[in-house]
């Protein structure tokens, strides 16, 4: 299969397939939460490299699972570490989708800047050309960048929607996809008001997009079912997906089987009750009970 054949292919299958998108994109900041809820306490390992080898483990697990295949699961995001490592002797990006029919997704962030106008948004990314250029050659299919809305303010929202786009135009310049994730805090006060002010920046961008390359949006479940409804039809919007932000696996998944055409890319749900400690059998039990709940609330 040729390259342009491989970018049609997954191109069609992000658009059209029925699934969801699995988020395994846990970075430094992040990793010893998701190590902990997985069983593995911070004394288990000594710095930085033991840390990230146990939770290439956990995620070479659950992507060598049975039911972790293109019948349920669309694709995957990945930490960098990730995308350099191996699973199943093949670098991660070309056992996903050869394998597993999964296509691969790069997180591109680093992290996020100190809150201002009720906002936090993403820090700068100087050496961000490079990363896509290497992303380029592992054959990954598209990136994904988060900042933080905690409030309706309408100048903070400008702020991080401004920046998001700004920096999907540069992931587009490199042939990429890119998952513009501006996440409203499931805790904010003013979740409603601040997700109708994202709508309509997020719109305004859209309808401004140079070319034709689609991008992708990522967003918290809005409190008003459907809120973002013409996102799913726009013709700029390769996919709507949908993060779980804190919510049980339960409550995500009631919540986003309420709007139609959004569909889950969740990292802590798609986790929830595994451990290292379990059996192989019991492992791929619980996961398989996962990955179907997700799904069919994306479905």
């Amino acid at each position: 299969m040729t390259d342009a054949d491989r970018l049609t292919e997954q191109r069609r299958q992000i658009a059209e397939g029925q699934g969801f998108i699995a988020a395994l994109d846990q970075s430094g900041g992040s990793t010893p939460k998701a190590l902990r809820l997985y069983g593995v306490p911070e004394d288990a390992y000594s710095g930085e490299e033991e840390m990230f080898a146990e939770i290439h483990a956990m995620r070479a697990r659950i992507m060598q699972a049975p039911d972790f295949d293109s019948r349920k699961v669309l694709g995957a995001i990945l930490f960098e570490r990730t995308m350099n490592g191996e699973v199943g002797g093949k670098p991660v990006p070309g056992y996903l989708w050869q394998e597993r029919g999964v296509v691969p997704f790069l997180k591109v962030d680093k992290g996020l800047a100190e809150k201002a106008e009720g906002v936090q948004l993403m820090k700068p990314m100087p050496d961000l050309d490079a990363l896509l250029e290497a992303a380029v050659k592992k054959r990954i299919f598209g990136t994904k960048m988060r900042s933080v809305v905690q409030e309706a303010d309408a100048a903070g929202i400008e702020a991080v929607v401004d920046q998001q786009f700004e920096v999907a135009r540069q992931i587009m310049a490199h042939g990429l996809v890119p998952i513009v994730e501006p996440e409203v805090d499931i805790h904010s006060q003013t979740k409603p008001e601040a997700e109708a002010i994202l709508r309509d920046r997020i719109a305004a961008h859209l309808d401004a997009l140079p070319g034709e390359a689609p991008v992708m949006l990522k967003l918290t479940i809005p409190s008003q079912d459907d809120l973002y409804a013409p996102f799913v039809a726009h013709p700029r919007v390769l996919r709507v997906v949908a993060l779980s932000g804190g919510y049980s696996t339960e409550d995500a998944c009631a919540r986003l089987a309420r709007n139609t055409g959004m569909i889950a890319s969740f990292s802590r749900a798609l986790t929830e009750g595994l451990t290292k400690q379990m059996s192989d059998a019991e492992f791929e039990a619980a996961l398989g009970a996962n990955i179907d709940k997700i799904y069919r609330a994306s479905v």
